[in-house]
């Protein structure tokens, strides 16, 4: 379940737990399922990522266009966790950005 995804990456990141390997194939999985996250699922996988300073260019695209077409959808903590995870990571989304 994306959500189930969603929630490992959030435990391996709060643990400080880098493991490259577990976080390319959640980034796999999850872009499939991306539609099916919700905004703090989707906040929460991006903020992981950030966390433990995981760059996935195709995959924060994939987030950056799931939270656009859901902005209206998230709270004001799952806007700032995602800022905040494109943000560290320098990843560019501007359309995002101005949703946001």
């Amino acid at each position: 379940k994306p959500q189930g995804l969603a929630n490992t990456a959030w435990a391996f990141a709060t643990l400080g737990v880098l493991a490259p390997q577990l976080f390319d194939a959640i980034a796999r999985a999850s872009k499939k399922r991306i539609g099916n996250l919700k905004p703090q699922g989707l906040a929460n996988i991006a903020w992981a990522f950030a966390t433990l300073n995981v760059r996935a260019p195709e995959f924060f695209d994939a987030i950056a266009h799931a939270s656009e077409q859901r902005i209206g959808t998230f709270n004001a903590q799952e806007l700032a966790n995602t800022a905040w995870a494109f943000a560290t990571l320098g990843m560019s989304a501007p359309q995002l950005f101005d949703a946001i």
